[in-house]
């Protein structure tokens, strides 16, 4: 296997993560390790409760640990400051939510394209990489719908393809099909399959549907705030 293929996308060391002190306090992660290589995807399942979410908020920078160490890219979070979080969140880590968060008055195209104008791309780029986004997700006969105009399955392909604008390096997916019906959950995992492998990415996907599961690489469960299987 090459060495790109082996290189450690994320690492995650002993991370603790509470909300709430004294007796009241929520341990949501009590000393979570695990590593993810580049070019794989990992599935992290576990009940309501169990601490995906915090979890991932964690590795995407969006949240901070209360004690432990997570890299991504060989970068170590705590040492990026505010400003070097934000380059990572928009330059490097793609995210897909349960919610779509599509932005209502735009078409899907212009949905896609918002990350390459908060980079300032050029126009010609960003259309260009807009068109090659919504034809890889299977929308490319939709790109001037809005998301009113678009089922949920569609909605959440075009959330992946906005996720991928800038090319990320990770993609962060929480319950991503958590609105879907069970066919249409299954064809937007394969999809996630599918854009790791095209766009060279890393995904980790947390989702608490076992029908999901074998279509990961690898998968680890999360059990009251700790890894319990790898």
């Amino acid at each position: 296997m090459s060495q790109v293929l082996t290189e450690t996308m994320v690492r995650v060391e002993d991370v603790h993560k509470s909300y709430g002190r004294g007796a009241a306090a929520v341990h949501a992660l009590r000393g979570v390790s695990f590593e993810v290589p580049r070019g794989e995807l990992v599935a992290l399942k576990g009940r309501s409760g169990s601490g995906k979410t915090t979890l991932l908020n964690i590795v995407g920078g969006l949240d901070t640990p209360d004690r432990g160490r997570v890299e991504v890219g060989g970068q170590d979070l705590a040492g990026l400051g505010e400003n070097g979080l934000l380059e990572l969140r928009r330059d490097r880590i793609g995210f897909v939510f349960q919610s779509f968060g599509l932005i209502p008055i735009l078409t899907a195209a212009e949905n896609v394209g918002v990350p390459l104008r908060l980079r300032r791309a050029d126009p010609s780029e960003r259309e260009e990489r807009v068109e090659l986004l919504l034809s890889l997700v299977g929308l490319a006969d939709h790109a001037a719908q809005r998301p009113g105009e678009l089922s949920g399955g569609q909605q959440q392909r075009v959330a992946i393809a906005r996720a991928l604008a800038n090319r990320p390096a990770l993609l962060i997916a929480d319950e991503p099909t958590g609105q879907l019906d069970a066919e249409t959950g299954h064809a937007v995992m394969e999809l996630l399959r599918a854009v790791v492998r095209s766009e060279r990415a890393t995904a980790l996907v947390a989702t608490h549907d076992a029908t999901l599961l074998d279509l990961a690489d690898r998968v680890l469960e999360l059990r009251d705030g700790e890894i319990v299987q790898h």
